[in-house]
């Protein structure tokens, strides 16, 4: 049995979100984003098991924007044997995943991404940074990303975007770039901009 605590919601549709909160978030912080943006998905929504000054995260890091690459390659195997586990236990199909995480959430998707810990049939990723520069790119071919970046965003700056989004399409990855005029907060129009590209045809 998995040691994350987690929110599990069953989905009358065959994909499930996968919903990664930012440092300081819990498994309850992004359920009522996920319902907006991709209705009737079943939703599964972990916490990070690290803490950082009482706050929960993903992995660790040394200062703000320096990361703990070791760290991240180990806690993303983690969660992707998660993954694996509840795709068991809850019955969903592990081919149509989807990803939504945002700030340390969006970090960590794309560590397991880039590390091949999982695939994600499409995924958001807001106001990411580049979590580490693997050795081997995994091949990504058929994974469909979202970068929706703050253009005054001083941590996932969008510099720190395109180089994830070049790493990503060197793995074969199939991006797409989103702009906010705005800092490093989740806003409105990212999630609209979420709903409208996880659903789709």
């Amino acid at each position: 049995m998995s040691a994350f605590h987690y929110r599990y919601v069953a989905g009358r549709k065959p994909e499930t979100l996968l919903l990664l909160h930012g440092t300081g978030g819990n498994e309850d912080d992004l359920l009522a984003i996920g319902e907006r943006v991709m209705p009737g998905a079943g939703l599964l929504s972990p916490r990070g098991q690290v803490i950082e000054n009482g706050m929960p995260r993903f992995f660790r890091r040394f200062a703000e924007g320096v990361f703990d690459e070791e760290d991240i390659k180990a806690r993303a195997a983690e969660l992707g044997e998660f993954l694996v586990e509840q795709a068991r236990e809850q019955g969903f199909d592990a081919d149509r995943l989807m990803a939504l995480g945002y700030s340390n959430g969006a970090n960590i998707a794309a560590a397991m991404l880039l590390t091949g810990a999982a695939r994600f049939q499409r995924a958001v990723l807001v106001r990411p940074m580049v979590p580490l520069q693997p050795e081997v790119l995994p091949d990504l071919t058929g994974t469909e990303v979202l970068l929706a970046a703050g253009l005054y965003d001083s941590m996932g700056t969008p510099v720190q975007t395109r180089r994830l989004a070049s790493l990503l399409e060197s793995a074969g990855a199939t991006v797409t770039e989103h702009a906010e005029r705005t800092g490093h907060q989740m806003t409105q129009g990212d999630i609209v901009a979420a709903g409208r590209w996880l659903t789709r045809k």
